[in-house]
């Protein structure tokens, strides 16, 4: 990427400009932005091409890349507003426009008109929730500790929920009208999750270094998931979903909790 860069020459008239060269490892992040937004759009693709699978494995390929872009940029010193706001319109695709469409491809156009809505309205909240974290992002006046919860289900969280019932139909549940209808119901409350209030611990706060004695159970366990989920991918997303689920009234408590002590403080 070149920007043009003005100089004069020996008779201090302004010359034309030259082209300045930028480091490669600047292009890192926005390229990983735009193989999410590419991995997205496929998903969408195979969805109404009938291969769900590869469809939904897209999806999920595209939040991952989604979610290291920005910290990639921050590894590698690259940050940028431009990456930001191209990380951000990403988002939308990645995160609402994506999961809907492939729901409503293998499940949600069974449910008729309420499918569509039930997709549509999901993307717009995933819209909104994305907006309001920009906006949050820029607030001086909130709290510090305020920092370590998200406002609402963060986006990609959303993402992976919204599709369980795909994750079930892919283990034997009967795709049918009536399955269609709880689906639509499941994705409008994933929708209010997004656009709601609820206080969603962001795991930000969580220090970088961790106690030697904790080093090999926190291997072994993210060995494992993995191996689980290359090995029962579905099972292991499903199980993944709930426990996501459970978690959130125990992040509104410790929320509380948090509150309350700030408050007599």
């Amino acid at each position: 990427m070149l920007d043009p860069v003005n100089h004069q020459d020996e008779n201090g008239l302004e010359a034309e400009p030259r082209m300045r060269r930028i480091s490669i490892r600047l292009l890192i992040p926005n390229l990983l932005t735009l193989l999410a937004i590419c991995a997205g759009m496929t998903g969408i693709r195979l969805a109404f091409e009938g291969r769900f699978e590869i469809a939904v494995i897209m999806v999920l390929g595209a939040a991952f890349l989604d979610g290291i872009d920005g910290r990639a940029a921050r590894m590698l010193k690259a940050t940028s507003n431009f990456g930001a706001q191209m990380d951000s319109l990403a988002d939308i695709v990645n995160f609402g426009v994506a999961p809907a469409l492939v729901l409503y491809a293998y499940l949600l156009d069974q449910a008729g008109s309420f499918g569509w809505i039930a997709a549509m309205l999901y993307a717009i909240a995933c819209g909104l929730r994305l907006a309001r974290f920009n906006v949050m992002l820029d607030d001086p006046n909130r709290p510090a500790w305020k920092t370590a919860y998200f406002v609402g289900v963060p986006a990609p969280a959303g993402a992976g929920l919204v599709m369980l019932p795909i994750y079930l139909g892919f283990l034997g549940v009967e795709p049918d009208r009536s399955f269609a209808m709880g689906a639509v119901v499941f994705t409008l409350i994933v929708a209010w999750l997004l656009v709601s209030r609820l206080p969603v611990y962001s795991g930000k706060t969580v220090g970088q270094r961790i106690g030697r004695d904790a080093v090999i159970p926190l291997t072994l366990g993210a060995v494992a998931y993995v191996l689980f989920l290359t090995s029962y991918t579905w099972e292991t997303l499903v199980v993944s979903a709930v426990a996501y689920a459970v978690f959130l009234p125990l992040s509104v408590r410790a929320y509380r909790r948090r509150a309350a002590k700030e408050a007599r403080a």
